[in-house]
């Protein structure tokens, strides 16, 4: 069964850093997880019309009407993060904020929800959030990771020749580049092929 857990360390592991055990772990990584995985979940779910988050609802007219220019107002669903379709023909209709506007008394939507549950979620989908949620914490990992190993270095100096050390961390550097143009185009074939 798949959780949020998996899905972090799925993303914690492409950047090889340590693997979280919860969300609320008292770690840099469960609270980075924590922090950014909801708002990444999102954006890759707006980003996308997937088939597995795709619902229709036929809404009806909210009861105060706008002050102008249309005859009706509809709320979207609370799990609306983006609308697909509305099926009407010939419909005339405008979004603002959490409302749609429209001349029709009744409008069939088509949208994306917000599914928070990683099982009713397409594989391919949680492997999109885990290689988002990378790249999106990636920065505050290695800063991490690179920080620790100029003050090993700065520990080391007395004793160790750091010229080892130093091709060392320039090595680490490049590879964090390579893994970033690694993610970045990952995430372009997996948005292409869906």
């Amino acid at each position: 069964m798949a959780s949020v857990i998996e899905i972090c360390n799925s993303a914690l592991n492409q950047l090889g850093a340590s693997a979280i055990t919860s969300l609320s772990e008292n770690s840099k990584n469960g609270r980075l997880c924590n922090a950014r995985y909801n708002t990444v979940r999102d954006a890759v779910f707006r980003a996308h019309p997937w088939n597995c988050l795709t619902k229709r609802i036929t809404l009806a007219a909210d009861t105060t009407a706008p002050d102008w220019g249309y005859t009706h107002a509809f709320t979207l669903p609370s799990d609306c993060l983006r609308v697909l379709g509305i099926n009407a023909y010939d419909t005339n209709y405008k979004i603002e904020g959490r409302k749609i506007l429209s001349t029709e008394s009744a409008i069939k939507l088509v949208y994306i929800s917000q599914v928070t549950d990683p099982n009713e979620m397409d594989v391919l989908l949680r492997e999109t959030i885990s290689a988002a949620l990378a790249a999106d914490i990636l920065q505050q990992i290695w800063v991490s990771l690179l920080q620790l190993t100029y003050k090993q270095q700065k520990y080391l100096t007395k004793n160790i020749n750091l010229n080892y050390l130093r091709l060392d961390t320039q090595t680490l550097a490049r590879v964090v580049i390579i893994r970033i143009k690694v993610l970045d185009q990952q995430i372009k074939f997996k948005q292409t092929n869906l």
